[in-house]
């Protein structure tokens, strides 16, 4: 399977995303979701994203709040994401623009945060409106119980188990085939990282 064929299957499995966190300018759909979706689905199919920031500005923001004066740090940026296949060796590179304002020593980073989580949400097509009635069913619904176990199957870290222990929790007392599955993998990891438990 190619790079695009890769890319097309990932797209299918990750259909909507309900908004989990909250800002200043509303509800969002946080970091730490989309790559906990779409992480583990990367790695299960060999796929790399390497971000290069090819130019970077920064404005000082001075304003005025309800108690009182504050400087924050504009920064904009223009990034290349670059899909890799580490199996076939192909690549695909885009451009994407991003922006953020945070204090001085952190405006770079939100850029960087936000550029990505925008990225993957617009690459896949991810649909976020919750409120929307015609609007698909988050990933933790739509995916099949094969899907998930394949999901799991694919992850290679302690953080990625204790998500999908986390949101797929119902299946424990449901499905021996996904107890069987999760424990499998878990034993794995724990083997890797010298005999630790969750």
């Amino acid at each position: 399977m190619g790079l695009y064929q890769k890319l097309h299957e990932l797209q299918k499995k990750v259909v909507g995303l309900t908004k989990d966190a909250k800002g200043n300018a509303g509800d969002y759909v946080s970091g730490n979701k989309i790559l906990g979706i779409i992480r583990p689905l990367m790695d299960a199919n060999g796929l790399l994203l390497i971000p290069e920031v090819l130019d970077a500005s920064f404005t000082r923001q001075d304003y005025s709040t309800s108690k009182g004066q504050k400087s924050e740090m504009f920064c904009s940026l223009k990034i290349k994401f670059t899909w890799f296949d580490t199996e076939t060796g192909e690549k695909l590179e885009n451009l994407w623009a991003s922006s953020g304002m945070n204090g001085f020593d952190k405006g770079y980073g939100s850029a960087l945060t936000y550029g990505e989580r925008y990225y993957l949400l617009k690459f896949f097509h991810v649909q976020t409106d919750k409120d929307d009635v015609d609007a698909p069913k988050s990933v933790d619904e739509e995916l099949s119980l094969q899907q998930i176990i394949a999901q799991i199957n694919g992850f290679t870290t302690q953080e990625q188990m204790n998500w999908a222990y986390a949101t797929y929790g119902d299946y424990w007392g449901k499905d021996k085939e996904f107890k069987a599955a999760f424990a499998k993998k878990q034993a794995e990891i724990n083997k890797s990282r010298g005999g630790q438990k969750r």
